[in-house]
């Protein structure tokens, strides 16, 4: 689990309690479900009618990547692309057919068939290059769902709270009503901007960084494979993959 995550979530909403409790206010006055709904509702329904299908649920399956991020380990990516050099220069390009069936990434396993197959080096590049910039734009492209969100939230919040002064405006020969619409009217802003700034925005930003690291990942990978094409000795491969790792 990814704990700074957790403790950024946290320590925001304890800032925003808190600072509501030394105002002598009251957490009760900040739970509003109406104006969680409101807000909620009408930024996911927007996020909805702007998106894809597939882009919005691949965005949505990607929060978890908030919490459980993707594990890459570079130092075992460097040893296995340095193994595939090693066994090439043994024994010949042909000798990696074999590695290709125990691969569970399907980006590897093209990279090692086009190398197999006998692909100059810089169109073994152009081919790989290509895949790794549509599955780059793929993945940002779900994650901005969640930049989407934390632009239009706000907006839904201020929404929430002219629909609390209509409730207000009703009711102004019932007294007892007037607070809970003033309440609805103010909390649905709070949540707009809160949801915006401490959720929404921050997920956004934490998924193109693993985005980016997936990313880095494939063109070590490439590198390594163009390496072998190439016939690098394994130690400069080895060498030239660390440099990736920061």
């Amino acid at each position: 689990m990814d704990k700074i995550s957790v403790l950024g979530l946290l320590l925001g909403v304890a800032a925003i309690v808190g600072g509501q409790l030394l105002e002598g206010g009251s957490v009760a006055s900040l739970a509003q479900p109406t104006a969680l709904l409101i807000v909620l509702g009408g930024t996911m329904g927007a996020v909805m009618l702007q998106s894809p299908y597939a882009v919005f649920i691949r965005g949505i399956r990607m929060v978890r990547w908030v919490w459980f991020p993707p594990v890459i380990d570079h130092a075992q990516l460097i040893g296995q692309v340095t193994g595939w050099s090693q066994v090439a220069r043994r024994e010949g390009l042909l000798a990696l057919e074999g590695i290709m069936s125990q691969l569970d990434d399907p980006f590897m396993r093209k990279g090692l068939q086009l190398l197999v197959d006998g692909a100059e080096p810089e169109r073994l590049r152009e081919v790989l290059e290509v895949e790794i910039n549509t599955f780059e734009e793929q993945m940002k492209s779900s994650a901005r769902i969640w930049e989407a969100a934390g632009g239009y939230s706000p907006t839904i919040g201020i929404m929430g709270a002219v629909l609390g002064l209509i409730h207000v405006m009703e009711n102004l020969s019932e007294p007892a009503k007037l607070g809970a619409g003033i309440a609805v009217a103010f909390v649905a802003t709070i949540y707009g901007v809160g949801l915006a700034n401490l959720v929404f925005l921050p997920m956004a930003n934490k998924l193109k960084a693993h985005i980016s690291r997936l990313v880095a990942q494939r063109e070590m990978v490439v590198d390594g494979l163009l390496g072998i094409a190439c016939g690098d000795n394994p130690r400069i491969i080895e060498s030239r993959l660390q440099g990736y790792i920061f």
